[in-house]
């Protein structure tokens, strides 16, 4: 048995590199006709290209992990049945979960590297891809941070904070903005209940103006609603919203608890266990590829033609489930560990029952 694990798994192997190969390929190579003007348009020079593009491959290949080991594993048997390998095996008396052993076991390994890459190297290599594209190519210099459920922004003359409970709408509540002296005294203070951008316009409501006076106090005048001139529109206004791809598994998790509202707390639990969760996911789809593989042959005579893009369907499935899931789970309709394991309990139930049958 020992000689035949090592045989299958190092089909496993062969495969997965041969597969991971070609995907990490066409991907590159449309994500490179998509970009490829921008970079020249920036004046970026080659050696930046080569640089931006080699370091994505860890991303392409985190992102393509699930159905690299799904595919492997599909093909892998699927080359045994076709070479009517696993048809010599089971008559021989080897039962099923022996010969599916190795490929589960090649997955496990396959997950291993994945968690690995994401809590070592993908930090690295995103971060550097995403300042290369989002700084140097599009321009887009990040001006703020966004802690705690407010959002902090350094204008030319001054700084802003606000929060946005409706992201998609110019309202900014609890908004204020700030000129300090170069003595790092406060020279002015607009503070509001909320502000408004109206017809290309700041109007700003329920609030008050502090202003230094050449005594050292401050002037103070309050209102009910008032247009104001500022240098920044919220088209200036820019927080990566990648931050999180950036982190790794250990600096998610600590990311949990540096935040102090309850809703923040519900995103970054979301944003840990959707990447533990995604990372996991290529296992339950093997699971559940193997007996569509047996299922089909038996049933229409056919393995790979069919299984292969019934394996893509599936994948393509379980992308869309896990992307609702977390959806639900940012948004605190559902919890987050639940919205991070179900889909691994549906799927991998559902491969054990039909692969259960298969025996049979």
């Amino acid at each position: 048995m020992l000689l035949l694990n090592r045989y299958i798994l190092t089909q496993f192997v062969r495969i997965f590199c041969a597969v991971a190969s070609g995907f990490v390929a066409i991907y590159l190579l449309v994500d490179f006709f998509e970009k490829i003007d921008d970079f020249i348009s920036a004046g970026k020079p080659m050696a930046v290209i080569l640089n931006f593009f080699i370091l994505s491959i860890p991303f392409i290949i985190d992102q393509l992990g699930p159905v690299l080991i799904l595919l492997s594993g599909v093909i892998t048997l699927g080359l045994l049945n076709h070479h009517r390998e696993l048809t010599a095996l089971m008559a021989g008396g080897v039962p099923l979960r022996t010969i599916v052993k190795p490929l589960l076991i090649g997955g496990s390994l396959c997950t291993l590297l994945f968690l690995g890459m994401a809590q070592w190297l993908l930090p690295a290599t995103i971060s550097t891809t995403n300042t290369i594209w989002f700084e140097n190519v599009k321009g887009m210099i990040p001006l703020g941070i966004f802690r705690n459920g407010r959002y902090y922004y350094k204008g030319r003359e001054g700084f802003y904070s606000f929060a946005r409970p409706y992201p998609q709408q110019p309202v900014f509540a609890n908004f204020s903005y700030s000129k300090w002296t170069e003595t790092h005294q406060l020279a002015s203070l607009i503070s509001a209940e909320f502000a408004e951008w109206k017809n290309r316009e700041w109007i700003i409501h329920n609030g008050q103006t502090q202003v230094r006076d050449a005594k050292g106090g401050y002037q103070t005048r309050i209102f009910t609603e008032e247009k104001i001139l500022l240098p920044e529109t919220p088209d200036n206004f820019f927080v990566p919203k990648y931050e999180a791809s950036e982190l790794s598994i250990t600096a998610l998790y600590q990311r949990v608890y540096r935040q102090r509202t309850n809703e923040d707390k519900v995103k970054a639990w979301a944003d840990f266990y959707g990447r533990i969760s995604y990372t996991l996911l290529g296992l339950p789809l093997l699971l559940l590829g193997l007996p569509v593989l047996l299922i089909s042959y038996r049933r229409w005579g056919r393995d790979l033609s069919v299984a292969i893009p019934a394996s893509c369907g599936l994948a393509f499935v379980a992308w869309g489930f896990w992307g609702a899931m977390q959806s639900l789970a940012r948004a605190n309709y559902i919890n987050p560990l639940l919205a991070a394991v179900v889909i691994h309990l549906l799927f991998g139930s559902a491969g054990l029952f039909l692969l259960r049958k298969q025996k049979g």
